[in-house]
């Protein structure tokens, strides 16, 4: 059984507390035939990234203005799709276990899309601390956004567990300095580990906290099936 130690927790949001993956493909898909964009690209290359940074790669020769004025588009009809998103399996079990200064959830969502999305699958009462991309200036898988999950909880990123689904993500956490869990809800495991996963799980409900956890830190367990990839143990 594979043990993580540490003092803090930091959880994306999209695909590891929340799936809004068919909502999200609906609207970029939208977006990306307005362009003429093949839209299973479109959507592969957004994966994990802020939305404006995304429109500013795939639009690079439109004015900043245009690129704003597309990222709130895309906003708002994320904010009205919001039918099938729903909490991931462990989520709101695994929100509850952490005392809530322990735990900082660092999304690229903006945080009226994010606020939504955590309230429509009832994990906002347990969330006392959020970074989203109306936070940053530079998005995944710059390390600004878990630096500042890290300083929202007050601890180093070395003392701080990030949980991620995506490679951006992932890069975004061990370029901050912390230790990486991902989980593969969607995205498979050699993208994640080149991206420098530490530990990979199925999702959510494969991590535990145990209740011998030493005053001040968080003991977890994977008690996930025999799919479950451990990798070498960090200190």
């Amino acid at each position: 059984m594979t043990q993580i130690l540490c003092k803090g927790l930091l959880v994306d949001m999209d695909g590891v507390l929340v799936d809004s993956t068919p909502a999200v493909a609906r609207v970029w898909a939208r977006w990306a035939q307005k362009h003429n964009m093949d839209p299973e690209y479109v959507v592969e290359f957004a994966h994990g990234r802020t939305c404006l940074a995304s429109i500013r790669e795939l639009l690079p020769h439109v004015e900043p203005a245009v690129q704003v004025a597309e990222n709130q588009w895309m906003e708002r009809a994320e904010i009205e799709d919001v039918a099938d998103v729903i909490a991931l399996p462990g989520a709101k079990e695994l929100l509850a276990a952490v005392p809530r200064n322990g735990l900082a959830v660092v999304t690229s969502a903006t945080r009226p899309l994010a606020e939504v999305r955590l309230r429509v699958t009832r994990l906002w009462e347990y969330v006392a601390h959020l970074v989203t991309a109306s936070d940053i200036r530079c998005g995944k898988p710059d390390p600004e956004p878990y630096l500042k999950g890290a300083s929202a909880i007050r601890l180093v990123p070395q003392d701080c567990v990030v949980i991620e689904d995506a490679p951006s993500g992932t890069r975004s956490g061990k370029a901050a300095g912390c230790r990486v869990l991902a989980l593969r809800t969607t995205t498979g495991d050699a993208p994640l580990l080149a991206a420098g996963a530490d530990w990979i799980a199925n999702d959510c409900s494969s991590l535990h906290l145990s209740s011998s956890s030493p005053p001040g830190k968080l003991l977890f367990e994977f008690t996930d099936d025999a799919h479950n990839r451990r990798l070498p143990k960090m200190r």
